[in-house]
């Protein structure tokens, strides 16, 4: 009887145990690295300054909730909120439509410049916004559309249009071609095989790209703070900027604006964490 095979397979399992620990082992301290942060600001935010600058690191002796009531009221983060919600509900509307149908001609349709448009949006991944920071602003103060939303919109939507391109691009060529030439024979046209078709197969990268397309915008603040300056016109990270002074910084009142500005998205990946990764998974494979 060969008795080396019950050996060889206890080895199998221990080296499958311990691979499995250590993945295991590995995301549980990439979890602490992102929560732990998250945790501390939290934790802060219920903190007087006299707390914080003494024990950083201590639980707070005495729950500041106050700290958000400020943050909201002085620190104008309901307008701001406001703002926030309007430009990047407005960009992620354009720059899905506009970008699903960029990415479906470049899919789907068979032209001879199809190949050398994708390069040509894909660039503008590689461009770097300082780049293009001041002659944006000398041109949106020609046409005088600084200190105002859509001087946000036209950059915020320019800027999330190769992301969203090169997604869909990648959904939209893994639907099967008899799905569309099984359309054309019933004489169906083009914007119809995109709205009906097209869009309702791809829906998964369609939220995935306008999930980070808000998200990122929700969170831009270079070119909210250099467009605007106008109170009234300000969104929510550059109306979080106002609580760090030249001569005095509202530390805790600030961190509790930084948890009221990160809590939509928090919420957002929770609620499509599962879309989001199948997405973004489907899509890398089938591009």
């Amino acid at each position: 009887m060969n008795n080396t095979a019950p050996i060889k397979h206890k080895r199998g399992n221990a080296t499958h145990n311990l691979v499995k620990g250590l993945i295991y082992g590995f995301l549980i301290l990439l979890a602490l690295i992102y929560i732990l942060p998250l945790t501390w600001v939290v934790i802060t935010s219920l903190k007087d300054d006299r707390v914080l600058m003494t024990s950083p690191w201590a639980m707070p002796d005495k729950l500041m909730f106050e700290n958000y009531s400020f943050a909201w009221t002085m620190g104008n983060l309901g307008k701001a909120t406001l703002n926030s919600f309007i430009v990047c509900s407005i960009t992620l509307i354009v720059s899905l439509l506009i970008g699903s149908m960029a990415a479906f001609g470049i899919a789907r349709l068979r032209w001879k410049l199809s190949k050398l448009v994708l390069t040509y949006f894909m660039i503008g991944m590689m461009i770097p916004i300082h780049c293009v920071l001041i002659p944006l602003f000398i041109q949106f103060s020609s046409w005088k559309l600084t200190n105002s939303l859509i001087g946000l919109i036209i950059p915020y939507v320019t800027f999330s249009l190769p992301i969203t391109i090169y997604i869909m691009v990648g959904f939209f060529r893994g639907i099967p071609n008899e799905m569309f030439e099984s359309a054309v024979m019933d004489g169906c046209s083009v914007p119809r095989m995109f709205f009906e078709i097209a869009l309702p197969m791809a829906k998964t990268g369609f939220m995935v790209t306008g999930l980070m397309s808000f998200v990122s915008n929700w969170n831009e603040l270079l070119l909210a703070m250099v467009f605007i300056s106008r109170e009234a016109q300000k969104t929510l990270p550059v109306s979080l900027t106002k609580f760090v002074g030249p001569y005095h910084t509202n530390y805790t009142q600030m961190f509790a604006g930084i948890v009221i500005a990160v809590i939509p998205t928090i919420i957002v990946y929770c609620i499509f964490a599962n879309q989001i990764v199948e997405g973004l998974t489907a899509g890398a494979v089938k591009g």
